[in-house]
């Protein structure tokens, strides 16, 4: 059976954080299913990089929690949107109620904490939102603590990708992918 994820994207994203992992879970044969908070088909990166959707995320916030394996949130200016919008927490609560992985990078890990999710567990995220954030582990690039992978931005996005991808489809899949792009 194919693995599924689910990536949300808002105006203002961070490029490389979206698209690597992206790239690398659909090498390893993972099916990407990219949700734009407002409909719109094309969303616009922090820095002018435009990206096509796939569908709307009201048009998978019923059920993605069994429909997806995965919801991995990017991160960016656009998190403050995605926060102030409220359904992003929601879908990560429905996420963790059914048992389901989620993956937040950057800003990201502030709608898991909008979520309820982040108490009790180790994550990290960008030194921007350290204030809110204070036990962010800062020295780690990616933290995975059971079903919450996190990351701290652009410069770690190649590692975090490929966590993603051990996660779902095994550590030989993650290494078929790693020697493929020879890290």
């Amino acid at each position: 059976m194919t693995k599924k994820v689910l990536c949300l994207l808002v105006d203002g994203f961070e490029e490389i954080e979206t698209v690597t992992p992206i790239d690398l879970l659909r090498r390893a044969g993972v099916e990407v299913v990219i949700a734009s908070l407002t409909g719109e088909k094309r969303v616009a990166g922090r820095c002018g990089v435009r990206l096509e959707a796939d569908t709307a995320i009201e048009d998978v916030m019923q059920g993605a929690g069994q429909a997806f394996d995965l919801l991995f949130i990017p991160g960016g200016p656009g998190v403050k949107t995605l926060r102030a919008d409220g359904r992003a927490a929601r879908l990560a609560r429905q996420f963790a109620d059914a048992g389901k992985l989620m993956a937040a990078i950057c800003a990201a890990p502030t709608v898991l904490k909008d979520a309820g999710l982040l108490a009790d567990k180790r994550y990290t995220a960008h030194f921007s939102v350290n204030e809110e954030l204070p036990l962010a582990l800062a020295g780690e690039k990616v933290v995975e603590d059971g079903h919450l992978i996190t990351s701290r931005g652009a410069g770690t996005a190649l590692e975090f990708g490929l966590a993603l991808v051990k996660r779902l489809m095994g550590p030989a899949k993650a290494t078929e992918v790693a020697d493929a792009i020879m890290v």
